[in-house]
């Protein structure tokens, strides 16, 4: 007799097993694929770091003195030192005596430093090493014709002294004197005389820039330059940036700490703005102060000091705006079980008047008016004043900028109010009503979610 088992044996259900686990792993699967996936995006305090560091230009109250007489011309005034109305810069040798130094008597020809003179050149040098960046050699030119200048002077000084043993047929000197106080530059640049006004990008490439450096000794034609001035401590420096809105917030804050790379000097300029005719925008810090530590620069590597706005940190891709209904704060009211309400005009079937409450959202208050949600009631909607019984119709629209909280599991709209921003990240006050906290999840992709979708199964 054949024993037929008609029952489910361990491999059979073993089978069956498998097969279930598997049609639920293909199910899930396709699920998930089929399932919106909004990333969430943990809110923070932060702040945002800035490239705030510029090219400048200097401008100046500059004179350029002009030569009157030809002839050698020997510097006695130290170059990026004040002198007086009067006192004397250079003088000119006609017959170029002073080139032939047999002519002096005794040691004239020989120039004896004292320990001052050596002191103001180690002071420069000093200065110079402490400060010299290797991305910006050109200032080893600048050091080397600021030298050169001390050296003339000590030189020309001791010509000076020995001036009266030149005999009487040599003796053709024309003594020039400084025709107000200023300070000493010797070279010129086609800068003297700009101001915002005269600002376009091409004054910024520093490959074409050209500057003429005056020596002393050198002959010198009638009518030509000879020297400038920097007639007074008032003077700016200008920047060209990119955009209207930095224009903008930089000329909100009326004063800007600067500070200058070269010697980390920091001080307060009053913020200007200009724009070209071509768009280009400028903006200009003017001083009182510290001219003449930067009286030889043109351009000048400084950095904005501005104090970081510091808040809620989120990715602008959070960020979007949303339209609302905007309605008197007398409509709404807030009921026993603490719902906000309001009382929307309605008709019965007999066509007699009457009321019904709707639960609205709140999220923003200006003055005495709230934002509402726009699915909540609609524009020609008539609302009854709960005080008086007027009505009111809906119809004012207006736009808020904000991000979707999805705390509990849903898009919540949540307004912000945006600080400050960059090309990524913004800034957003915290502790606002209607607003975002700390540890809040948002959505990183505003556009991915809609109002009140469910964001998790």
């Amino acid at each position: 007799m054949t024993n037929i088992n008609s029952g489910f044996t361990p491999d059979r259900i073993g089978i069956l097993i498998f097969a279930v686990l598997l049609v639920y792993m293909i199910i899930s699967i396709v699920q998930y694929i089929k399932a919106k996936h909004v990333v969430g995006y943990e809110v923070m305090e932060g702040s945002l770091s800035q490239n705030n560091t510029y090219t400048a230009i200097a401008l100046r109250d500059e004179e350029v003195v002009e030569n009157d007489t030809a002839g050698s011309v020997y510097y006695f005034a130290t170059e990026d030192r004040r002198v007086a109305k009067g006192d004397l810069v250079y003088i000119v040798d006609e017959a170029d005596s002073l080139a032939d130094m047999s002519s002096l008597t005794g040691d004239a020809s020989a120039v004896s430093l004292t320990d001052k003179d050596y002191a103001e050149i180690k002071e420069d040098i000093e200065d110079f090493t402490s400060t010299f960046n290797k991305n910006n050699f050109s200032s080893v030119y600048d050091f080397k014709n600021s030298i050169n200048g001390t050296l003339s002077k000590l030189v020309n000084t001791s010509y000076l002294n020995n001036i009266g043993d030149l005999s009487s047929s040599t003796h053709n000197f024309i003594y020039r004197n400084a025709p107000s106080s200023g300070i000493v530059l010797y070279s010129k640049d086609g800068y003297e005389g700009l101001t915002l006004q005269d600002m376009k990008s091409d004054l910024f490439d520093q490959t074409t820039y050209e500057k003429t450096t005056f020596g002393s000794s050198e002959v010198v034609t009638a009518d030509a330059p000879v020297y400038k001035l920097a007639k007074n401590e008032d003077w700016s420096v200008v920047i060209q940036v990119d955009d209207q809105e930095t224009a903008d917030y930089l000329m909100d804050q009326e004063y800007i700490k600067i500070k200058f790379l070269k010697n980390q000097v920091t001080v307060w300029g009053q913020v200007s703005t200009y724009t070209n005719s071509k768009g280009e925008i400028f903006v200009q810090f003017s001083f009182t102060n510290s001219m003449i530590t930067f009286a030889t620069d043109r351009f000048l590597s400084i950095e904005l000091i501005i104090e970081n706005e510091t808040g809620l940190k989120i990715p602008n891709s959070s960020i979007i705006e949303k339209n609302f209904y905007v309605i008197p704060s007398e409509l709404v009211m807030e009921t026993a079980e603490g719902n906000t309400v309001v009382q929307r005009k309605t008709y019965l079937e007999d066509g007699s008047q009457s009321s019904e409450d709707v639960v609205v959202s709140i999220h923003s208050q200006v003055d005495d008016k709230y934002y509402i949600d726009q699915d909540a009631i609609a524009s020609g909607d008539i609302l009854m004043y709960p005080a008086t019984g007027e009505e009111f119709t809906v119809s004012e629209v207006a736009s808020l900028t904000g991000v979707y909280n999805i705390n509990k599991g849903y898009a919540d709209f949540k307004q912000i109010e945006v600080l400050y921003s960059n090309d990524e990240y913004s800034i957003v006050k915290s502790g606002t009503e209607y607003g975002l906290n700390v540890y809040d999840y948002i959505a990183l992709d505003a556009t991915s979610v809609t109002d009140d979708e469910l964001i998790y199964d």
